[in-house]
C-alpha cells in the first residue's frame, strides 16, 4: 500500500485544530512517540548557540508576596486587562512576554522583580 502524500497534507490542510490534536496524541499512542521531542533538540542547539540567542521569553515564576503590586506590573506590561493579567500571575509559571531582545527582557525581569515577583528569562 503505498501512501498518497499529497491527498494526506491536503487532509491535514482541511482539518480542524481539535481533529489535529486528536490525530497527534493517536499517533502518539500508537507509535510510543513523543510531539515534544523537538523542543530537546531545541534545547541542545541552545547550549551549543547560547551567545546567538537574541529573543527571549519572560516567564512568572512565583507571584511573592505583593501579589497585587505584581498584577499591576504585569497588566502595564502586557497591555491586558485586570482580570487577564491576575489570571497569568495566579497561574505563575506562565510567560508573561514571549520573543523579546535581550535589553527589553532584562528590563521586564527587573520591573517584575522591583515588585517582588520571581522571574525566568527563557
Amino acid at each position: 500500500m503505498a501512501l498518497d502524500t499529497e491527498k494526506i497534507i491536503a487532509d491535514l490542510k482541511e482539518a480542524s485544530i481539535l481533529e489535529l490534536n486528536d490525530l497527534v496524541k493517536a499517533i502518539e499512542e500508537e507509535f510510543g512517540v513523543s510531539a515534544a521531542a523537538p523542543v530537546a533538540g531545541a534545547g541542545a542547539a541552545g547550549a551549543d548557540g547560547a551567545a546567538e540567542k537574541d529573543s527571549f521569553d519572560v516567564e512568572l515564576t512565583d507571584a511573592g508576596s505583593a501579589k497585587v503590586k505584581v498584577i499591576k506590573a504585569v497588566k502595564d506590561i502586557t497591555g491586558l486587562g485586570l482580570k487577564d493579567a491576575k489570571g497569568l500571575v495566579d497561574g505563575a509559571p506562565s510567560v508573561i512576554k514571549e520573543g523579546v531582545a535581550k535589553d527589553e527582557a532584562e528590563e521586564l525581569k527587573a520591573k517584575l522583580e522591583e515588585v517582588g515577583a520571581k522571574v525566568t528569562l527563557k
